[in-house]
């Protein structure tokens, strides 16, 4: 482990533990499940890096089948604060016509999942919907985006953990920790 990352740690309050992160997966996995009964099989679109963790352990909760993808969209790229949107990698899987399920592991101001939406509609998505791990309290979310699915609620501090990074370290932690202010 690296003193950067020790030092976070030791600066960090433990918000969720595994298994209650898990219980919340569960409990918005039956959610999902009742949404997309019956219906056509969906896109699963997962994150990178962030959401690989969450949307990994949230496909194994779904009893819904799942057409599987990916896409890389960042603003962070290892920073605490946000900049541009980069494209990193868009889906392989033609959505035209398709239903789309977004796994992310927050929704913070929401810019980086506002334009992964839109990007989806773009390409013809008849329907978007969002699971995110995390949702983060505060009044600075941009018009226009909202989580259809939230795991656990953060408060307003930097978070890590369970995919996410603290300063690209930290993702494969087994809780949610938020820095101390």
């Amino acid at each position: 482990m690296s003193p950067e990352l020790s030092t976070a740690l030791a600066n960090s309050d433990r918000l969720f533990e595994q298994a209650e992160l898990e219980a919340a997966i569960d409990r918005i996995a039956a959610d999902i499940d009742r949404d997309y009964a019956g219906g056509e099989r969906p896109v699963y679109l997962t994150v990178m890096h962030g959401g690989l963790l969450f949307a990994s352990r949230l496909a194994l909760a779904l009893k819904t089948d799942l057409e599987f993808d990916y896409l890389h969209a960042t603003r962070y790229r290892g920073a605490t604060t946000g900049a541009g949107l980069q494209w990193l990698h868009r889906p392989a899987t033609p959505l035209k016509g398709r239903r789309v399920l977004v796994a992310d592991d927050i929704l913070d101001e929401g810019h980086t999942l506002k334009a992964i939406v839109q990007w989806c509609r773009e390409q013809g998505a008849t329907e978007v919907r969002v699971a995110v791990l995390a949702l983060k309290l505060h009044e600075r979310r941009v018009e226009g985006i909202a989580a259809d699915y939230i795991a656990v609620e953060v408060p307003d501090r930097y978070v890590y953990g369970y995919g996410m990074d603290f300063h690209e370290q930290g993702r494969n932690l087994p809780a949610i920790l938020a820095l101390k202010d």
